[in-house]
């Protein structure tokens, strides 16, 4: 059975301070509780292997980029409280968030109970964030924060033009935007996300308008729909 995985880890992680990186994980962790409720159906688990790696699988491919993207807004939008300005390697946090590879492929097994997830697609996504980790990187460059793995050629030339593309539109996002993404991700209209939020709902479409979310929102639509047809 064709599934997906998600693998990610957090850019410039020890660069964060301590009780900034007890916030992300407390943060992530129940970011993930929500969706394991959210996609039950679909068999979503996710688990913080570390402090700063994360792992995901679900039998529904069609909402692998969903929640990537959920995780991605959620992450750049999380607010610092220990910013230690003299930490060059931060603003590398601060511009991506995380990295993460969505890999579609077969699954041979996932137990949330005993913390297992096993197949071709968590190994597919797995070495591509780990070819591109800059953990043990004296000199850090970042090219790319979005990965697509397939084994399918058809699915992949596509699909992996597209992350590129989101990959550049979140990286010039503020954390402000990404926080409006995060909610529309959801389905909240934006009026709804002022409430949430405190903040006037002109300012909340101002801030989807220069996120660019309608070409995010197209992205996802097509690929939900992409993958619905294909598997």
């Amino acid at each position: 059975m064709i599934q997906a995985t998600i693998s990610a880890d957090v850019i410039s992680y020890t660069s964060l301070h301590e009780k900034d990186k007890r916030h992300l994980e407390t943060s992530v962790k129940q970011l993930l509780g929500k969706l394991t409720s959210k996609y039950k159906e679909h068999q979503f688990y996710g688990r913080m292997v570390q402090g700063d790696y994360i792992e995901c699988a679900l039998n529904s491919p069609v909402h692998a980029l969903r929640i990537a993207l959920l995780l991605k807004s959620f992450v750049k939008s999380l607010q610092l409280n220990h910013i230690d300005k003299k930490k060059k390697e931060l603003k590398y946090f601060l511009e991506h968030g995380i990295r993460l590879a969505v890999a579609v492929a077969p699954l041979t097994k996932i137990d949330p109970a005993n913390g297992i997830i096993d197949g071709e697609a968590i190994y597919l996504s797995g070495r591509a964030i780990k070819s591109y980790s800059t953990s043990d990187k004296k000199r850090i460059i970042i090219k790319s924060t979005l990965f697509f793995r397939c084994t399918d050629e058809r699915l992949q030339e596509p699909i992996a033009t597209i992350f590129a593309l989101l990959d550049f539109i979140f990286a010039g996002c503020s954390a402000r935007q990404c926080e409006v993404i995060f909610y529309k991700l959801q389905g909240f209209n934006e009026k709804e996300i002022a409430l949430k939020t405190g903040k006037y709902q002109s300012t909340i479409s101002q801030h989807s308008t220069s996120a660019g979310w309608n070409a995010i929102e197209k992205a996802v639509t097509y690929f939900e729909k992409t993958l619905s047809e294909w598997n």
